[in-house]
């Protein structure tokens, strides 16, 4: 029984990446020309509003849950109860790093040579601007919401952010790299919602806190690929611009300083 249900969550957070790998959520054929320092997009990315229903049903999910004493809040106790009486030692902590997996292989396939829809500054750009997005409104709402997390260790439960970042980072994947091959997204997808799953089994969040954390992340990708073309013109007054990247080391960290003309 508890597999089952752990299979229809399994199913359920799995969806978009099949969905959106084949859908026609694309750029208008963008005409991209690139260089060493130069990139050009000429097009903006244009979403259906049919491209953010998922993400609407997975938060409307979640929200549901806050209403108090319903079906889908009695699935997520019935699911904490279950899995910590058939695995009440697991622990395993792979979820704090598989969160970023989707988005390491966007840079990982670029330096193999493997091109994306974006350069490789254009796609830092929307994953950062994504992630200013979900984090700040899954900051804001674990907040508001004040919810237990079912281990009882603080009350931030909803919804979750390891889930949050990993479906950001699938759909970062996804966008990228579905006019390559949708399997991108598929993979993306799948170590995505195995974040999810293992924060379930680490006793760490509700079902329903990793259905919303899922909506939050891809909604959160899908409005930085809208924004990120319109922030770039407003910024820089135009489509195109050149740059130079260099790695610095300042008081002992390490980042990249960037520098162009615009």
């Amino acid at each position: 029984m508890m597999y089952r249900k752990l299979l229809s969550v399994l199913a359920l957070l799995i969806m978009p990446g099949a969905i959106f790998a084949q859908s026609q959520d694309t750029l208008k054929k963008a005409v991209i020309s690139r260089s060493d320092s130069t990139v050009r997009v000429t097009n903006d990315y244009k979403p259906k509003v049919t491209a953010f229903i998922i993400p609407a049903v997975f938060i409307g999910y979640g929200v549901v849950s806050l209403a108090g004493d319903n079906v889908i809040r009695r699935l997520d106790y019935t699911t904490k109860n279950e899995l910590q009486e058939d695995h009440p030692l697991f622990a395993a902590h792979a979820d704090d790093y598989m969160q970023f997996a989707p988005a390491v292989a966007v840079y990982g396939l670029n330096l193999m040579g493997i091109k994306g829809k974006n350069s490789l500054l254009d796609a830092t750009g929307i994953y950062v601007l994504s992630a200013a997005i979900m984090g700040g409104s899954v900051s804001v709402l674990k907040k508001a919401t004040h919810r237990l997390r079912p281990n009882g260790s603080a009350y931030n439960s909803f919804p979750s952010g390891h889930t949050a970042n990993a479906f950001a980072a699938a759909e970062f994947l996804n966008q990228e790299y579905k006019d390559v091959s949708p399997w991108y997204g598929y993979a993306g997808y799948t170590v995505a919602t195995a974040t999810g799953i293992l924060r379930l089994y680490n006793n760490k969040h509700w079902v329903s806190d990793v259905v919303a954390g899922a909506g939050f992340g891809i909604l959160s990708t899908k409005l930085s690929y809208l924004l990120y073309p319109k922030l770039k013109r407003l910024i820089t007054g135009k489509g195109n611009f050149n740059y130079t990247v260099a790695p610095s080391y300042q008081q002992h960290t390490m980042g990249f300083s960037l520098s162009g003309t615009f």
